[in-house]
């Protein structure tokens, strides 16, 4: 099977990125194929780094906290990778963007709606990263949209 991404795999994923929990005879009947077939293209989509992570996302205001991105500017001198490597340790930074434009990285942070708290994290997460030249917080009041594809 060629490692070129066919229609029927965007199908899979637009359907996946809708549901990630359909199954594998869920998507077979939806796109009108077997499920082995299913199963061969998923298992290609996996092993060819195309499909990365089943997960969820959750209504962080329900559970009670707050979602603040920050976007980083750090000089040129600082190695991003190393920074990257650092971050991705912290367990408050749940998603991390290399970025081009206004900042080299984009940090997503979830917290506590306490500002005092948050606060704190803020610090602590930006004491890891050397050499900042701006940082930009953002509070997320709402997802109203949000497509993988």
């Amino acid at each position: 099977m060629s490692d070129k991404i066919t229609a029927v795999d965007l199908r899979i994923l637009k359907l996946l990125a809708k549901n990630a929990r359909l199954t594998y005879k869920e998507l077979a009947e939806l796109l009108g194929t077997t499920r082995q077939r299913i199963s061969r293209r998923m298992n290609r989509l996996e092993q060819n780094g195309v499909i990365l992570k089943y997960t969820v996302i959750p209504n962080y205001d329900a559970l009670g906290y707050i979602h603040v991105i920050l976007g980083v500017t750090v000089r040129p001198d600082v190695d991003v990778g190393e920074l990257i490597a650092t971050l991705k340790e912290d367990e408050n930074v749940k998603i991390i963007q290399r970025a081009l434009g206004s900042h080299n990285l984009v940090l997503h942070i979830i917290g506590p709606k306490d500002m005092r708290e948050l606060e704190k994290i803020i610090a602590e997460v930006t004491k890891k990263i050397p050499g900042i030249e701006h940082l930009d917080i953002t509070f997320v009041t709402e997802t109203v949209k949000f497509e993988a594809l």
